[in-house]
């Protein structure tokens, strides 16, 4: 499901306006990214908690050459399922 899919779910489903829909999904992922940015914890209840982690420096290979290079540290962001999700998801 793409984005264009999903405002078309959440205004059938809610009985919104496509344009409504937008927007509501649009303030979702500014206030879900704009917490995250911050390094707060995102959880809603039932469907899943988004956090950020950081991720230390490591040893790679470039693949094409076989040399071994330092990949950098970096923060990522992860998505742990509620209950309720991971049971219906089964």
């Amino acid at each position: 499901m793409n984005k264009a899919e999903l405002i078309d779910a959440m205004a059938s489903h809610a009985g919104l306006t496509k344009a409504d829909a937008k927007k509501a999904l649009d303030a979702f992922i500014g206030a879900t990214t704009g917490a995250l940015k911050k390094g707060d914890r995102v959880a809603l209840v039932g469907f899943g908690s988004f956090s950020v982690s950081k991720r230390e420096s490591r040893k790679g290979r470039n693949p094409q050459t076989g040399k071994e290079i330092t990949i950098p540290a970096k923060k990522v962001v992860k998505f742990k399922a509620g209950a309720e999700l991971a049971d219906v998801v089964k």
